[in-house]
Parts: C-alpha cells; sequence; structure tokens
C-alpha cells in the first residue's frame, strides 16, 4: 500500500491532502527538526509493531533471581555443609547469592564469627561465584552477596 509514496518536502497542508488521499495517518517522527519530519504511514500498524518489539526486547532482558541463605553465628559442621549444597546449586542456576548470619538476642557478641563464616563460604564457593559485597554488618544482619561467574 505504502510503497509507491514519493519522497519529498511538502507543506503541511500538502502533506494531510496527500495521507488523506491514501486514507493513512500523518505521523509525525521528529518534531524538534527544522523543518519538522513526518511520515505517512498506518499509525494502528505502527503502534502494533512498535508493541511487539517492545515485547521482545523485554523477553530478552534478564531477569535478576536473587536466591537467600541465613546462617547463625554459631552454625555447626552439618548445617554448614548442607546450606553450602543449596549455594552452589544456586549459583550454578545463575541466580545471585544472598548469604546471611542473624545475630539473634545477644548473640551480636560472635560477630567476628559471623564474618569468619561468610568469608569461609566465599572463598569455598571462589570457582562458582565471586563476591559483589563483602560481609557487612547491618543491624542484627551481617549480609554478603555473591554473584555467578559467566561462563565463557
Amino acid at each position: 500500500m505504502g510503497d509507491n509514496i514519493e519522497v519529498g518536502i511538502y507543506t503541511l497542508r500538502d502533506a494531510l491532502q496527500k495521507a488523506e488521499e491514501l486514507e493513512l495517518d500523518l505521523v509525525e517522527i521528529s518534531p524538534n527538526a527544522a523543518p519538522p519530519v513526518c511520515k505517512i504511514l498506518d499509525y494502528k500498524k505502527f503502534l502494533y509493531e512498535q508493541k511487539k518489539r517492545d515485547k521482545a526486547l523485554k523477553a530478552k532482558a534478564t531477569k535478576v533471581v536473587i536466591k537467600e541463605i541465613r546462617f547463625g553465628p554459631q552454625t555447626d559442621d552439618h548445617d554448614y555443609n548442607f546450606k553450602k549444597k543449596h549455594a552452589e546449586s544456586f549459583l550454578k542456576e545463575g541466580a545471585k547469592l544472598k548469604a546471611y548470619v542473624f545475630f539473634k538476642g545477644r548473640s551480636i557478641i560472635y560477630k567476628d564469627q559471623g564474618e569468619i563464616l561468610l568469608l569461609k563460604l566465599a572463598s569455598e564457593l571462589e570457582e562458582l561465584g565471586k563476591v559483589e559485597q563483602m560481609p557487612k554488618l547491618e543491624g542484627k544482619r551481617m549480609t554478603m552477596f555473591l554473584a555467578p561467574k559467566v561462563k565463557k
């Protein structure tokens, strides 16, 4: 339908008349240009194609998944190994990992044990993920973030 439209510089009246003859819409593409750039096309088709493009771009966008693992300051070896296996599987799936030590009541005096625990986890998961944020105490939580390593 719009294959044989000639390109040229028209006045607004001529462009509107041309669009009416072809039973199409006159769409302003670049209003800030001098003179403004317009195009004769089917506006509903244009919106449909634009929506399709946006949907395709949205589908290609990566969704960041954050998985959490909670430790206590005095987590024993068996629980630690069990949670470490889960952390490995999360990183292999491509999810980010938020590991944190939660201090209840007076256990806040074991801050150093919590930090040692998180650093131990980071060193053991070194080949699967890299540390995005070192252990940081926020209130009663000491948090550390790990991101999966990009596969080459």
